[in-house]
């Protein structure tokens, strides 16, 4: 394949540059699926999941639903779990005098 890269404009380059790369993508993809089922055909002729030998839980951890815990004093539409970054009603709160346990619900 030989193609005259001077010839073409900055549109077309950058048009071959995507087209590139996605091939390249599809090729990996294509190559490390190749592989994992080598890898697995390998593992189920010796009695074993691919799963079972690479380590791999069988299950994700779930998370328990977060409930509210706290409720804001001028709107009770604005709850927080207790979970993640204090939401500034929070915050304003607590610089206002309030403790955590007032705000419980």
């Amino acid at each position: 394949m030989d193609l005259n890269l001077n010839g073409m404009s900055l549109k077309d380059l950058r048009e071959l540059q995507t087209q590139v790369g996605k091939a390249v993508a599809s090729f990996e993809d294509r190559k490390k699926k190749a592989a994992i089922a080598e890898l697995e055909e390998k593992a189920r002729t010796l009695g074993y999941s691919f799963a079972e030998l690479s380590g791999a839980p069988n299950m994700m951890r779930k998370r328990t639903p977060a409930f509210a815990k706290y409720v804001s004093p001028s709107d009770s539409a604005d709850t927080w779990s207790g979970r993640g970054r204090k939401p500034r009603w929070f915050e304003a709160a607590l610089k206002a005098g309030k403790t955590p346990e007032d705000l419980l619900i």
